[in-house]
């Protein structure tokens, strides 16, 4: 897949985009799409089609160094860089040597991992990451069946081992760690598993715990997203004061980035026929981060829908 940067065609990183949680954000692919040691059901960017535990150089350092130096010469600083993508970053053996160079390069961005957390629990991926200025893991369930429904996991892996690989990176970690927890109606929100949480939280001492809920839907159908009021009462059950709720997307147009020339072209390929996310990905030649972008504007202001179909979810013009 390959997507351009003020005109420059490149492969590996993505962007700015704009982020609800690191403002603009250019973001690093470290590995494919999809590869994954989780299967999520509410992904986003789709269902994992490598679901792996394996650390190799899926994408070589080298060629992830060139088009960064590359970028770094020819645009301004952004906000973050952020290790992220469509896949589980921490599953590249080179991560660290990739986190090494921006520092050496770029001393003064802050550096972001996003990570599902389930390769915290190996001491080489802890040590390797130790150095960027903010991880934000995700952990979407507290009792072991409820993380085999969700995040449909690796064989390896299991929940005991997951929470305390957490636990072990916050003792040795003195950066910031924002954890993240997807909230599903009905899959992680009863109240033995809201209580099964907050000891979770109390062993892993997250500096901020992020809620969030779907913004579409997930990879299978009997899913919804958690309303505001469902989430705050969440917040208010845990009875702590470090608990935020993510702000949706809505307003992205705001964002000096934000091109209607790009949001024409969505328009304009939908209006011929439904596409998956990966079909414009491929299309528009952009990455699927960057597209999800439009794509929430649009949804909001009811320009295009969405309907499952057997080779996924697909989105059509909305003629009103």
């Amino acid at each position: 897949m390959i997507h351009s940067v003020n005109s420059i065609m490149y492969k590996y990183i993505f962007g700015p985009v704009p982020s609800r949680r690191l403002g603009m954000s250019l973001g690093v692919d470290l590995v494919p799409h999809k590869l994954c040691s989780l299967d999520c059901v509410y992904c986003e960017c789709g269902p994992t089609t490598k679901l792996t535990t394996d650390r190799k150089e899926y994408i070589p350092f080298e060629k992830i160094a060139k088009e960064l130096a590359h970028y770094f010469i020819h645009n301004p600083d952004p906000d973050y860089i952020t290790f992220s993508g469509a896949g589980e970053p921490t599953l590249n053996i080179r991560i660290g040597d990739a986190l090494k160079f921006i520092k050496s390069k770029k001393p003064t961005i802050p550096i972001a991992v996003l990570t599902n957390g389930t390769l915290l629990s190996r001491k080489d991926v802890r040590k390797e990451i130790v150095e960027a200025d903010i991880v934000l893991p995700s952990l979407d369930a507290a009792i072991e069946s409820s993380f085999q429904k969700i995040n449909r996991p690796h064989h390896s892996l299991r929940l005991n081992q997951y929470i305390k690989g957490l636990q072990n990176f916050r003792d040795e970690y003195k950066g910031k760690i924002w954890l993240e927890v997807f909230i599903i109606p009905g899959f992680n929100d009863s109240k033995e598993e809201l209580i099964a949480f907050k000891n979770a939280f109390l062993q892993i001492q997250p500096d901020i715990i992020q809620l969030n809920s779907l913004d579409r839907p997930g990879t299978i159908e009997d899913i919804r997203a958690a309303t505001h009021m469902e989430l705050k009462r969440i917040v208010d059950f845990w009875e702590m004061d470090h608990v935020e709720i993510i702000a949706t997307t809505l307003k992205r147009k705001n964002i000096l980035s934000y091109r209607t020339d790009f949001e024409s072209a969505i328009l304009e390929t939908l209006a011929r026929r439904p596409c998956t996310i990966e079909d414009l990905s491929e299309i528009l030649g952009s990455h699927i981060n960057e597209i999800n972008k439009y794509l929430d504007v649009l949804e909001a202001e009811d320009k295009v829908e969405i309907k499952r179909q057997k080779r996924g979810l697909f989105y059509q013009f909305k003629n009103n």
